[in-house]
């Protein structure tokens, strides 16, 4: 089967997760626009890539400053949540212009602190890094602790109002409290997502393997 056909079903399936899980649950309230705006760059890499192969598709993709957000694949890699942890941490060390999650299809669920629920909203139909610059990052965590003086002088009188709480903390408190009320829902999609993942990479040649 030829590499278009496979990278279109590739792509027809992470965009599943990403409208049916991410958007549909409002898990990241940037996600539907980054995707409508055409700021999400999407590239895959084949077989067990190399750290080399993984660093060189991430700087590919951190150089369209038009897309934001850039998504690595990895079809076909079999591997551990661990190891793709230690794998996110060998890139991030590479590149330094960005932050670097890993997304794994086999992350539990987790519901006992919002923190403990994270692996599981990342628990993607593959392998993939997903890296965001700091700069962005930055934006979305708020204001900087500093506080001015006349804060202080508020503060001292009793009179300021508490300090805006980050912006991540608040996502990741919604996101525990609407995955808490409907995890059961979003798990049969992640599953349904999963069984159309293995059929059609099948139909195309795609080795779907996952851990080891």
């Amino acid at each position: 089967m030829s590499e278009a056909r496979r990278r279109t079903e590739v792509l027809r399936i992470l965009s599943r997760y990403l409208v049916e899980v991410v958007e549909a649950y409002d898990l990241c309230p940037w996600a539907r626009r980054a995707r409508e705006r055409g700021e999400l760059q999407i590239d895959i890499v084949w077989g067990t890539p190399t750290i080399g192969e993984w660093v060189t598709a991430c700087e590919a993709l951190s150089v369209h400053k038009q897309a934001p957000v850039a998504m690595v694949v990895a079809p076909e890699l079999v591997i551990g949540a661990g190891k793709l942890h230690d794998l996110r941490n060998d890139v991030s060390n590479r590149i330094q212009s960005a932050g670097i999650a890993e997304f794994h299809p086999e992350a539990p669920l987790d519901l006992l602190t919002p923190a403990r629920l994270v692996p599981y909203l990342r628990r993607s139909p593959d392998p993939l890094l997903q890296l965001v610059p700091l700069s962005l990052l930055a934006s979305v965590r708020g204001d900087s602790p500093t506080v001015d003086r006349m804060h202080q002088v508020q503060a001292l009188g009793g009179v300021a109002v508490p300090p805006r709480r980050d912006a991540g903390d608040r996502i990741a408190d919604d996101n525990h409290a609407t995955v808490s009320a409907a995890h059961a829902a979003i798990t049969s999609t992640l599953e349904d997502i999963a069984e159309d993942r293995r059929r059609s990479y099948e139909l195309v040649g795609i080795s779907a393997s996952r851990t080891r």
